[in-house]
This record gives C-alpha cells, sequence and structure tokens, in this order.
C-alpha cells in the first residue's frame, strides 16, 4: 500500500532558535526616510543590480543572512574565501560581495543608488571601500539603507520575511523546526524522504522553495511553486508544515552553499536543515554544529511495485523489484508526450498542475529557422510551410528578412555588427512567442553561426533549423533583383559590398535539423521533409490529434 499522509507529532516547546549571531538584522529604513531617499536618489548615480544582487540585496534587508549589515568589504571577503571566516572571526562559508564593474563610476564617500532592471530605487549603498578581489574583479561595500525590499506581485502570501516565519511558527507552537531547500517539483520519493526526516526531528517542516529569479517570465519557478502549493495543501496534515519562498541566488559550491542555507534556515528559526544523503559528511556536520543548526539526512526512497510502497534504498531487500523516472523520462516520455505521470510516482494534485504547464510537445510554442543563401527558396518553403501547418492545427507569424529591415530592423546597415544584431533581434521576437506557446517562421540569411545559436537559445531548445543547402550557382541564376550581379561588380572595382556568398562568408550549419537542396526538391517534397521532421520531434501531431 502507498503510504499515506501521516501526521507529522510536533511536541517540542520552548523557544526558537536565535538568529545567527544573535540578533536579526533588519536595513529597511522608516517611511519618511524612504521619501528622503527617493527625492534625493536622481541626483546619485545608480547601479542596476543583477539577479543575484536583487535576491542578496532582499536576504540582507530583512535578516536573511544575518548578522551581515551589507556587502562585504575586502577583508571579510579575504577571509571568507580563505578561512571560511568574517574578519572578527565568525563562521562564515561564502563571500556575498557587490560586483561594480571596471567602468562604474563608483567612488569612496559617495552614495550610490541601487535600483533593479526596471529602475526601481532600492537602496542606498554609502561607499566606504571599493576595491579589487584576486580574480581583478571590482567590487564596492559599505552602509546600506533599504528603501524597500525587492518588489513581487507573485505568492505575495508565501514571501515570508525571517521575522513574518518565525511569527508563523510560534503560533504553531513549534520551537523544533526542519528546513528543506525544495528546487523543483517534489515527487513520491522526494516527499516520503522528507516526511520521514521531519518525522526523526519531531517538530514542524518548513518547506522553502528556492526561488532566486526576479524577473516576469521565469515559468519554472511559478510551476515549481504551484506544485508545492497542491502538495501542501492536499497530501499533508494542516498545520504541519509551512510553505515559504526564499530568495537565495544560486552559489553551486558543495558544502559551502549547504553551511549558507544552514545560516539562512537558522535565520528563519529553524533549528534543523534536512540534507540529501549524499551531502551529508563528516565535515559538513562539524561546520554546522558551528553554526548552531543541527543536521537531518534524508534517506533516498525508491517505490517497490510488487508492495506499492517506498523503501530507503539502502533497506530494500534483496531481489526486490524497485521502480523510479528519471528528469528526462517524466520530461520526454510523459509531460511531452501527453501521458499522465503515474500515481506512484507523482502526487494528483502536483501531476495536474505539471499537466497545465507543460503541454504535449505538439502543442508547445516552436521557432522554425529557416538559413541559406539569398535564392535559396528559403521564403518560398516557408511560406509553404506556414499553410501546411495550418492543417495540422499550428498557426505561425512569419517574420521575412526583406520585412524585418523595413519595421524590427530599419536602419540597420549590412556590416557584421549590424548583421548580428538584426538576427539577434529576431531571435528575441521569435524566443518570446515560443516560450509562451506560439509559433514563428523566421527566413533570414543569418549566415554567422555563432549568432544563429544565439537565436536557438533564445526559444530555450524549441527551435528548428532548416537550412536552404542550395548551390550558389543556382541561388545566383534566380536572382531576379540583381543582388548578386551588382555585388561582382563592386568586387570587380574594388568596392567590396559585403554581400553573402560573393564577397561574404556564409557558416554552414553543422547540424540543421532539415537540410534542403530546393534545385533538386520542388516545394512540396521540401514542406514534407520538414513535416516529417517536426513529427518525428514531436512538434507535429498526427493529423486529427491536434486538439486531442
Amino acid at each position: 500500500m502507498i503510504t499515506e499522509n501521516r501526521p507529522m507529532s510536533v511536541w517540542h516547546k520552548g523557544p526558537l532558535p536565535s538568529p545567527y549571531g544573535g540578533v536579526l538584522v533588519d536595513l529597511v529604513v522608516v517611511a519618511d526616510r524612504a521619501a528622503e531617499m527617493k527625492a534625493q536618489s536622481g541626483e546619485l548615480v545608480s547601479l542596476t543590480l543583477d539577479d543575484r544582487g536583487v535576491a542578496d540585496l532582499e536576504l540582507l534587508s530583512v535578516g536573511g543572512l544575518s548578522p551581515l549589515r551589507g556587502f562585504m568589504g575586502k577583508a571579510d571577503r579575504d577571509r571568507v574565501v580563505a578561512e571560511g571566516r568574517l574578519a572578527d572571526g565568525t563562521f562564515w562559508p561564502l563571500p556575498i560581495a557587490l560586483p561594480v564593474g571596471p567602468d562604474a563610476d563608483v567612488a569612496e564617500g559617495k552614495a550610490l543608488a541601487l535600483r533593479d532592471v526596471y529602475g526601481n530605487l532600492l537602496a542606498f549603498l554609502h561607499v566606504e571601500e571599493v576595491y579589487e578581489a584576486d580574480d581583478r574583479e571590482r567590487f564596492a561595500a559599505g552602509r546600506l539603507e533599504v528603501v524597500r525590499v525587492p518588489p513581487h506581485y507573485d505568492f505575495v502570501d508565501l514571501r515570508l520575511t525571517p521575522t513574518q516565519t518565525r511569527a508563523r511558527f510560534e503560533e504553531l507552537g513549534w520551537s523544533r523546526v526542519a528546513a528543506y531547500h525544495a528546487r523543483g517539483p517534489i515527487f513520491r520519493a522526494e516527499e516520503e524522504s522528507i516526511r520521514r526526516a521531519a518525522e526523526g526531528v519531531g517538530g514542524g517542516l518548513l518547506i522553502h522553495a528556492i526561488v532566486a529569479a526576479s524577473r516576469p517570465g521565469a515559468v519554472g519557478r511559478h510551476a515549481d511553486v504551484r506544485c508545492h502549493r497542491a502538495l501542501v495543501a492536499n497530501h499533508f496534515e494542516p498545520k504541519s508544515v509551512v510553505l515559504g519562498l526564499l530568495p537565495l541566488a544560486g552559489r553551486p559550491t558543495g558544502d559551502r552553499e549547504t553551511l549558507l542555507r544552514a545560516i539562512v534556515a537558522r535565520n528563519h528559526g529553524c533549528s534543523d536543515l534536512i540534507v540529501v544523503g549524499d551531502e551529508a559528511r563528516d565535515p559538513l556536520l562539524e561546520s554546522l554544529n558551528a553554526i548552531g543548526t543541527a543536521m537531518t539526512v534524508a534517506t533516498p526512497m525508491v517505490h517497490l511495485p510488487d508492495e506499492d510502497r517506498y523503501e530507503a534504498v539502502a533497506a530494500v531487500p534483496p531481489g526486490a523489484r524497485t521502480m523510479g523516472l528519471s528528469a528526462d523520462q517524466v520530461r520526454d516520455e510523459y509531460l511531452d508526450a501527453g501521458r499522465r505521470l503515474p500515481d506512484w510516482f507523482a502526487r494528483p494534485a502536483v501531476a495536474d498542475v505539471l499537466e497545465a504547464i507543460h503541454p504535449p510537445r505538439h502543442r508547445q510554442g516552436l521557432t522554425v529557422w529557416f538559413t541559406g543563401l539569398s535564392g535559396s527558396g528559403k521564403s518560398t518553403v516557408a511560406q509553404a510551410l506556414m499553410e501546411r501547418l495550418a492543417e495540422y492545427g499550428r498557426d505561425c507569424s512569419f517574420l521575412d528578412g526583406d520585412e524585418i529591415r523595413t519595421h524590427l530592423s530599419k536602419g540597420l546597415g549590412f556590416s557584421k555588427e549590424d548583421r548580428d544584431v538584426n538576427i539577434r533581434r529576431v531571435g528575441y521576437v521569435a524566443g518570446l512567442v515560443a516560450r509562451h506557446g506560439g509559433t514563428t517562421i523566421c527566413s533570414v540569411v543569418s549566415p554567422y553561426k555563432a549568432v544563429r545559436d544565439e537565436a536557438r537559445a533564445a526559444s530555450g531548445g524549441r527551435f528548428v533549423e532548416v537550412y536552404c543547402a542550395t548551390p550558389v550557382e543556382v541561388c545566383e541564376a534566380r536572382d531576379v533583383k540583381g543582388f548578386y550581379a551588382k555585388a561582382r561588380a563592386a568586387v570587380a572595382a574594388g568596392r567590396p559590398m559585403g554581400f553573402t556568398g560573393v564577397d561574404d562568408p556564409y557558416e554552414a550549419p553543422d547540424a540543421a535539423e532539415v537540410v534542403l537542396d530546393t534545385s533538386k526538391l520542388d516545394v512540396a517534397a521540401c514542406v514534407d521533409r520538414v513535416i516529417e521532421k517536426l513529427q518525428a520531434l514531436g512538434y507535429v501531431a498526427p493529423q486529427g490529434r491536434a486538439r486531442d
């Protein structure tokens, strides 16, 4: 029998652990001072923080990184890197520093207005120190005054500060709390593992979902949180779990990152940190003792189908059958294929969320990118493909090279730099459409491989490259506008135009999904080739299934 929801006994009474360093830092100024700072900010040099900087500032502001009161100066940073301690000897595993770049107008004795990517004023940094680290990166440090915590408008009820989290624990009567830092949806094996770990603590459970990305459109984190919320609401006993969001920037440094998370957990009122089995090592335990956070090991679990239950991997009986799914299998064999995740692997409430936000591949966004010389047949085949895709239920937008230069890239020339800018713009627009479920067909010469690869990345991997490999002689013979003749005449006159295929190179793709020679295949045959590949990749369903 698959393990049912079990209440987690909470019996520890008494005070919560004190913050690391004894005091929970609060850097947010009062309303009157915030108004003054906003009025003064126009006179200051501004520094736009990246996602990591925003996440660090948020945790610094509300005490998540107590006892730090700001970004580290050179003495703190150097000793942390060398010894894992602040300059005053306090144990600290990783540097929290503010890079300012070599060209930023930052000087000691001047205030710096810290802003997010949208221009929102977040804080003043009263610069007391500008320094370089061993890698020659430039940093600034000084007193921080925070106007406001970086604004968020999603899952507001889950964005609990350390003070709010501690208050929630006290309302529930908890003093022993295990923190679990979740990345990605929690499936049955992981759920069972953290349940058992929390039961071993004998206290409450904080599922702290790490959501460092701050920009709208980061769909992955929203899906993760929706999965966590569905899991907690439907499959945990009421008042046995607190779900919160943790804006902790990723620092994949093994043990040191785990130790930083232990400090953050303690500052949020947690006595224990749940770590997965391969993180549990004796040196890590010694350092956790220095922080004052206990380590609770989440034992890896596996499903036993013959008994319909989960068991610790190390305790599986000899010869027993086991089952599991890898992340690739979840994506490729279930979500992309439109198959429901099995109940033994995912709770129904979690599976429902994943199905809603991850449709089968034939309903996902897509960029079809036609590349090749002028006259190679790109636009002709692309337009025919649009009609055929509509037959399969895929309506497309079309970005053609000539129209793009009339509108999106008006004013750009044909230097390599301008050509790259043009292709980046096309790739950016197509990527936005693909990431939000639409289909774009692009027909652009796009002669340089590196920027085509950027376009592929902009679509998040939902990208099919169609290389029209028609010989240049055929392309030139088809050239009714006379571009090739003009380019060759210019070369003969010593005034090269930089025309692709004549006096500027075309870098042929080395791994295009489809290669066409339109001098040997007619338009219908070319479209058939592309459709066959799209069907093989799952982007086009068999006829009659597009609306299933």
